[in-house]
């Protein structure tokens, strides 16, 4: 039957080839739950024809009867395959070497002749094919399982990308300490002026201290040294005051500036 009949505007579509045949039944999609190897064994029986592992699903599921399976011809089959297959000097997988010598064998057992005694008491040689196959599908199935596990260099790549080490640079004052001891003893002497008056406050912290110069800096660009300084708290917050400028100098958070020599010191935020 001509297909463009009837689709005039649609070019001839080809009929899908089946990949095997059961029982005189084609096969065009194998079972989902089945992976079949690019390079699998095809085997050409009389109530089948298409890849072995195929075959070996149909008798695991009861499909197909072993017992009407030709052992003779599928272990023939076989053998010519690895044969061909170390002709072209493929590596075959261990199973399939084992596999052609359990066939081997069980094609030996049933073409010996049997006594009937021997008959009643020694099972079927295809029974030890049912049991090798399914132990061969176990396999084959966590192999499956193992190779579906993420792979370093196939699913996970290692990052090759180089951590550059920063090291933070701690700017050294260009202000002398000559210069910035008499800054601090000018603030002293100021404090002092307040000692009668002074009223007892909380101490700070150097850390709450530091806290509070930080706040003060980051909303101006230059602020004047002695500005930091409440005199009112007198020595001892005076102290705690010059100690938090140390520490904020030292952790690259503030900085001296001078512009020129015994001039007034200013501060100023080192912006990140």
């Amino acid at each position: 039957m001509d297909l463009t009949e009837n689709h005039p505007h649609h070019h001839p579509e080809q009929e899908e080839m089946p990949f095997a045949v059961v029982q005189g039944e084609p096969v065009t999609t194998p079972p989902k739950d089945l992976y079949i190897p690019p390079d699998a064994l095809e085997v050409i029986l009389e109530a089948f024809e298409g890849p072995l592992d195929l075959l070996l699903y149909l008798i695991k599921r009861q499909n197909l009867d072993i017992l009407n399976i030709p052992i003779a011809e599928i272990t023939e089959q076989y053998i010519q395959y690895i044969e061909m297959m170390e002709e072209l000097r493929l590596e075959l997988a261990a199973e399939y070497l084992v596999m052609a010598a359990m066939l081997a064998e069980i094609k030996s057992r049933m073409l010996l002749p049997r006594q009937s005694s021997e008959d009643e008491d020694e099972a079927d040689p295809r029974a030890e094919l049912i049991r090798r196959l399914q132990e061969y599908e176990r396999y084959k199935q966590a192999a499956e399982d193992i190779d579906q596990l993420p792979r370093i260099g196939r699913d996970n790549f290692q990052g090759q990308a180089e951590l550059i080490e920063r090291k933070q640079e701690v700017r050294e004052p260009d202000i002398s300490l000559q210069e910035l001891l008499l800054a601090f003893k000018d603030v002293l002497q100021r404090a002092d002026m307040f000692t009668s008056h002074r009223v007892e406050r909380e101490a700070l912290s150097v850390r709450e201290r530091m806290s509070q110069i930080l706040e003060r800096v980051n909303g101006e660009s230059f602020c004047d040294f002695s500005t930091l300084f409440d005199f009112e708290e007198g020595r001892p917050g005076v102290v705690v005051t010059f100690l938090a400028v140390l520490e904020l100098i030292k952790g690259s958070l503030l900085e001296l500036v001078q512009n020129e020599p015994f001039a007034p010191i200013h501060v100023k935020a080192i912006v990140s």
